[in-house]
């Protein structure tokens, strides 16, 4: 998704005519937590914050819209006295809609989630972000990212963004702890019913997928079983489950382009022996044996977890799909669970720790009311406990100290038994101290973390992230986790399985932007995108083999007419940037 360049350019004009008016409140100091912005540099933020306030939220990660609530919005409260309403693309229909009907009102958000690169630049330029250079010697859990903070901001003026995902691992390392990003991960217990048949190729799934299907065809209260399903509200330059099985074979996206993690391979996913079209046939040949969930083509992502949640479906892209819908406590302790499958041919892409954070930002819009308590929030989200209590609840966020987990007496962090409940029983309701109701829904919208969760909390030695816990793992050695391990080499966990077997590829975290494209090129991408998706969803669907064939060559035909060709050179040529960057940042850390 890209900017408008006259979008920027309006709201550029409206913000300067906008800031002669605004002269007199911009001087005014707020150190005591009023409106308004400091007079200089600031060295500490306020202990208390008087007036309560709300504020906007614009997350371009957010898969809910509106005021946050339960307990993530009673610390906040108590903590800010400030309220949250988030505003999230993502719920209010896809696409830059939204995004550019705020650009051009000239407000995005009082605090913003958005896109590094060229999203960030944009908005620098077109003045809708705020430099935070006066409250940066006050951002202390901030600044201990500092040389990440300071690359980010190259080439600016001042401070307009954070970096996420900030760490102090090597960018050779994986940064995904104790369960890869990506994966085939499927109903073990159905497997093992199945007598633990052999899988060589991704192909091969289909067969011990339909016997899975076989042994369970309905869940218990009668609805039919789909071994895949799939969902249409993340797609972009292509199909995004049409991409994620061509990440079990160590390739990731670069617009039109799949770029393998080691730089041995780069492919344009329209070719018709691209892994991406690979997985189109794979689809295709699924529908056909009667595996493919009808649905696939109206429901939504909330739609498909709850499906995964009740049994229904068999396969997941993502161990933070099918292991955090349907691997409770109770289904574990059974034996019955989502693990990764031992897929012969896989080397799974894996994201190293990248060196100046990941591709999101966290910014003040430069139309905030209160930027101080703004930056205050944001070093908040960097410190330990908003480390704990905000990142991304697919990364294992452990949550309150005191409510989800607590030190045990061997020192070292522990789930409380109420965070027992919560994570390895799905859900539950939070005490009315902490805010009340079901603790997933008051997990943090914002959807987004500061701090690689994988990095090390140097109060505890171990990882921010509750699942590399010793006592979670053990917590976890249910009679599921007992038969994977027996049948998987002894393997603890699935990234030791993966080490083991040589079946994954870390890509170095070298923390690459892509370029700006041209105006030429953003308008061909932006059709030809819309001609890629909707010929994949096509091809997953086709009656026969004659009209797969035949959707394929239009595919081509007409995606090469629209100026594929145009927009492949310039994939191609940021696919071979992005690994130099990779071998760079590979030399610089060793």
């Amino acid at each position: 998704m890209k900017l408008k360049r006259s979008v920027a350019l309006a709201a550029s004009a409206l913000l300067a005519a906008g800031a002669l008016s605004s002269c007199a409140s911009d001087s005014t100091s707020s150190t005591d937590g009023a409106e308004g912005t400091t007079a200089g540099p600031i060295t500490e933020f306020p202990a208390q914050w008087e007036d309560e306030i709300t504020i906007d939220v614009f997350s371009g990660l957010a898969n809910y819209m509106g005021m946050q609530t339960g307990w993530f919005a009673q610390v906040v409260k108590d903590k800010f006295n400030m309220n949250l309403n988030i505003i999230a693309p993502n719920v209010a229909g896809g696409g830059d809609t939204l995004y550019n009907t705020r650009v051009a009102a000239g407000d995005l958000g009082d605090l913003i989630v958005t896109d590094k690169g060229t999203r960030m630049n944009e908005l620098i330029q077109g003045g809708l972000l705020l430099d935070m250079a006066d409250y940066y010697p006050a951002m202390e859990h901030v600044a201990e990212f500092d040389t990440a903070v300071q690359h980010l901001n190259e080439g600016t003026d001042g401070v307009y963004a954070t970096p996420t995902q900030v760490s102090s691992l090597l960018p050779t390392q994986s940064s995904e702890g104790f369960d890869p990003t990506f994966g085939p991960f499927i109903r073990w217990d159905l497997y093992a019913e199945l007598g633990y048949p052999e899988i060589d190729t991704l192909e091969d799934l289909l067969p011990v997928l339909k016997g899975m299907q076989e042994l369970h065809p309905t869940t218990e209260n009668g609805q039919t079983v789909y071994p895949l399903s799939l969902f249409k509200d993340w797609d972009g330059n292509m199909m995004v489950t049409g991409k994620q099985p061509t990440t079990f074979y160590g390739y990731d996206e670069v617009g039109f382009v799949l770029a393998k993690a080691d730089g041995s391979d780069y492919q344009s996913i329209i070719d018709s022996d691209s892994e991406y079209i690979r997985t189109m046939r794979f689809y295709y040949e699924a529908n056909q044996m009667g595996l493919m969930d009808p649905e696939s083509t109206t429901q939504n992502y909330d739609t498909l977890f709850s499906k995964f949640q009740n049994g229904q479906v068999l396969f997941s892209w993502w161990p933070w799909l099918g292991q955090s819908a349907f691997n409770t406590d109770a289904n574990t302790s059974a034996g019955k669970g989502f693990m990764i499958a031992p897929l012969k041919d896989m080397e799974i892409f894996s994201y190293g720790a990248e060196a100046y954070g990941g591709d999101q930002v966290i910014a003040i819009g430069s139309q905030a009311e209160d930027p101080e308590r703004m930056a205050a929030f944001i070093d908040w989200l960097y410190s330990p406990e908003g480390t704990y209590m905000n990142n991304s609840q697919t990364m294992g966020a452990a949550g309150p100290e005191g409510l989800t987990w607590e030190i045990a007496e061997d020192g070292e962090p522990a789930l409380t038994d109420f965070g027992l409940e919560v994570f390895l029983g799905g859900d539950a309701t939070v005490p009315e101290e902490w805010g009340g109701g079901s603790y997933i829904d008051g997990t943090s919208a914002l959807n987004v973390s500061a701090v690689l969760p994988e990095d090390t909390d140097t109060a505890t030695g171990l990882p921010f992230s509750y699942k590399s816990w010793p006592s979670y793992q053990e917590h976890t050695e249910t009679a599921l986790h007992a038969d994977w391990s027996e049948h998987m080499g002894g393997a603890m966990t699935t990234m030791e399985y993966l080490e083991q077997n040589d079946a994954v590829l870390v890509a170095p975290g070298a923390s690459f932007t892509t370029p700006t494209d041209s105006s030429e090129i953003e308008t061909l991408r932006n059709q030809i995108k819309d001609v890629v998706v909707t010929y994949s969803w096509q091809l997953v669907f086709a009656q026969d083999d004659a009209q797969f064939e035949s959707l394929l060559a239009d595919l081509q035909s007409k995606a090469e007419g629209l100026g594929f060709a145009q927009v492949l050179e310039v994939d191609m040529a940021n696919a071979k940037a992005q690994n130099d960057a990779r071998l760079a940042i590979t030399a610089a850390f060793e």
